[in-house]
């Protein structure tokens, strides 16, 4: 990693990804850790899914999101930190009716870089997943499966 800013309109690689209606920028990349910057517009939401070699956490910058945590919803604001350890199942909504803004981060970067090169722009939820399994991201059957 080399030292410096990565400017707010800036992408490293130049880039943004365009994942399920939602705007992710990568900020920061290493072996140690990924950190990008997500815009969530209202009712758009990351599914339940499993990362079983990273750590992600959550920085709300603005507006609210829903983290789902099994059978429990607890509400993050700007201003809170989300932890989600590795191995715990979450899912991630916007249920507020406006934009929501964070940074997110995984550590150890592991394969989620390549994985949201593999997704963007792509709109069947299906073929989302299947990539995801290969980059060690499990998503949950929704709760009817």
């Amino acid at each position: 990693m080399e030292p410096g800013i990565t400017k707010e309109k800036d992408g490293i690689e130049g880039k943004v990804w365009n994942i399920l209606g939602q705007t992710y920028t990568p900020k920061l990349k290493s072996d140690n850790a990924l950190v990008w910057y997500a815009e969530l517009p209202a009712e758009t939401f990351v599914p339940p899914h499993v990362h079983p070699t990273q750590d992600e956490w959550v920085s709300m910058l603005s507006g609210e999101l829903e983290i789902e945590f099994g059978p429990d919803t607890l509400t993050a604001k700007a201003g809170d930190v989300v932890r989600l350890p590795m191995g715990i199942a979450h899912g991630i909504f916007n249920r507020s009716g406006a934009t929501a803004t964070a940074m997110f981060g995984v550590a150890p970067t592991g394969k989620l870089f390549d994985l949201f090169n593999a997704i963007h722009n792509v709109a069947d939820p299906a073929e989302v997943v299947r990539l995801a399994a290969e980059h060690e991201v499990d998503f949950l059957p929704p709760p009817d499966a």
